[in-house]
């Protein structure tokens, strides 16, 4: 365990080894700009799927030179708190033994929303789909956060249209639906209300 806590506080180290200008130096793509790191996660599972996506987005950009092990380690480090320190002390034990090895940074994000996401995920994003309503949002806005809360959120065809359609504003719903022809599918209505709603 003391090993491996040794390597991920030499990877933070080297994170932090620096340019001329501040920024990182090696092959790896993006070093010229400023990318997010990912927000802590404590295994909170409606969380789990911004989790792993900062996660991607940011190994791409910064460490995508680095070895599996290191793209792990660097992930373990943001997961903290919660049910997730149990988690990430077994697997950083698991690791360490040798019990478990990746062949990618992508099948161990897969195993951590497994083990936090499960069907438990789909149920809170669903939960979240229906709470949303545009109110005071521009109808730009609400489709871009009715985007975001659909993934995962197992809707999908008819009743996606249906919430979509639920949460938005009346007078433009109205519009659509008396329309000469109206939208069938959910990427239509997405483009016919942002239009009305300029105008």
């Amino acid at each position: 365990m003391a090993v491996m806590q040794a390597q991920i506080q030499a990877l933070l180290a080297a994170q932090g080894g620096a340019g001329a200008r501040g920024e990182t130096t090696g092959p790896n793509m993006g070093s010229y700009m400023e990318v997010a790191k990912p927000a802590i996660f404590n295994g909170e599972a409606g969380r789990v799927g911004g989790f792993i996506t900062a996660c991607r987005l940011y190994i791409k950009m910064r460490l995508r030179g680095n070895m599996v092990e290191e793209q792990v380690q660097w992930v373990l480090t943001y997961v903290q708190g919660g049910s997730a320190d149990v988690w990430k002390e077994n697997m950083m034990e698991e690791l360490e033994s040798g019990e478990v090895e990746y062949e990618s940074v992508e099948e161990f994000l897969m195993c951590l929303k497994k083990e936090f996401g499960g069907g438990e995920e789909e149920s809170v994003k669903a939960a979240e789909l229906r709470k949303l309503e545009q109110g005071g949002k521009t109808m730009e806005e609400f489709v871009q956060e009715f985007k975001r809360a659909v993934r995962g959120s197992g809707y999908e065809g008819r009743p996606l249209v249906e919430e979509f359609k639920r949460g938005m504003n009346g007078g433009i719903r109205r519009k659509l639906m008396e329309a000469e022809n109206p939208p069938t599918s959910i990427e239509n209505w997405y483009r016919r209300v942002m239009v009305l709603d300029r105008n």
